[in-house]
């Protein structure tokens, strides 16, 4: 096994640590981004959740029909796609979680309980097979966001601490794999000035000093890379990346960064029309959702910089049911670039 990374653990089927064939020396990690898992408690709510609790009409109609066409047709009933991926899954040395555990149908991350159970039971079935392997990024539902319409939820520290006690999530993690370094960050924290209005005034001084704290760690990280090493960023959220690009440690070292690969966008289609959006003007007149999106966008051209390489959703969307996992062959010498391969995962 290669320097820095410990050997794996043995365990049964798919989850078996041994290398690769035809890739004898490859580190091989596994992500999967955006599970969406809903236990007992959020199935109850039902998958009409979002549209019940709007008073207009129109609203309803069209949160209706954007799931039933475009995004996601009966999110709460997804969970067994978490089950098809552990038996699908090759061996790998690693997994990583890009974020989104639960459904958040409550839309305050982690520190609902319906959503917590959720998040619980998706994040024990993944460490029940890859134990001490497995690295889990924060998503921002894990922490909680306003939704589409309504104005409901909001990030809450309740479920920062416990996503932080209860789940084990780390906020910030780092791996090494010969000649590569593999690091994992919280989007939100870093986007945090575009999350302003999803914040409660009194919660907002121990945000900043968690972001703060955060850019400090990404900092020392950046500036502690050796000039043959490579790197691999996992980020939930591009929205952050134009924030992390701002940082002079992150500016100095972009080269050393193979791939960024990221999760919430659920499927390639909506990458490709980021990209091709690009640069558009900040729109303020539509709501928190909208002027959010059209400032992430109107930044995007950096993510180029970043190399940015989508994690479907579990499930994908509705239109083109194009869910999967990834896997990443990595050489530890450097000697050739990662291997990307996509998994899909048949509904």
């Amino acid at each position: 096994m290669p320097a820095g990374l410990s050997p794996p653990g043995s365990i049964s089927g798919g989850a078996s640590g041994s290398s690769p064939p035809g890739s004898a020396g490859a580190v091989r990690i596994g992500i999967i981004s955006d599970i969406h898992y809903a236990a007992a408690a959020e199935m109850a709510r039902g998958c009409d959740y979002e549209a019940s609790c709007l008073s207009s009409p129109l609203a309803r109609l069209f949160i209706r029909c954007y799931r039933r066409f475009f995004w996601l047709h009966q999110p709460l009933q997804k969970g067994y796609l978490l089950d098809r991926f552990l038996e699908l899954a090759p061996p790998l040395d690693y997994l990583v979680g890009n974020g989104d555990y639960s459904c958040d149908s409550a839309y305050l991350g982690v520190c609902d309980e319906a959503a917590c159970e959720s998040a619980r039971e998706c994040v024990g079935k993944l460490r029940r097979v890859y134990g001490s392997r497995l690295r889990l990024n924060f998503g921002d539902h894990e922490l909680g966001k306003l939704s589409l319409f309504g104005d409901r939820g909001g990030m809450r520290l309740a479920s920062w601490e416990r996503a932080r006690e209860q789940l084990g999530l780390e906020p910030f993690w780092r791996l090494e794999a010969g000649n590569y370094v593999l690091l994992g960050f919280v989007s939100s924290l870093v986007a945090l000035p575009l999350f302003e209005p999803d914040i409660l005034p009194e919660e907002r001084a121990r945000w900043e000093e968690l972001r703060a704290e955060h850019l400090a760690s990404l900092r020392a990280a950046f500036d502690g890379l050796r000039p043959e090493q490579r790197v691999l960023v996992f980020c939930h959220d591009p929205t952050a990346l134009p924030f992390l690009w701002r940082e002079p440690s992150v500016q100095a070292r972009v080269g050393q960064i193979e791939q960024t690969i990221i999760g919430h966008l659920h499927s390639n289609l909506v990458l490709w029309k980021s990209r091709l959006l690009a640069g558009l003007p900040r729109i303020t007149f539509l709501g928190h959702t909208v002027t959010r999106l059209s400032t992430a966008l109107g930044e995007a051209r950096c993510w180029r910089a970043f190399r940015v390489r989508l994690c479907p959703a579990l499930a994908g969307i509705e239109l083109l049911k194009d869910g999967g996992f990834l896997t990443a062959d990595i050489d530890p010498e450097a000697r050739r670039p990662t291997v990307f391969r996509f998994h899909p995962v048949p509904r």
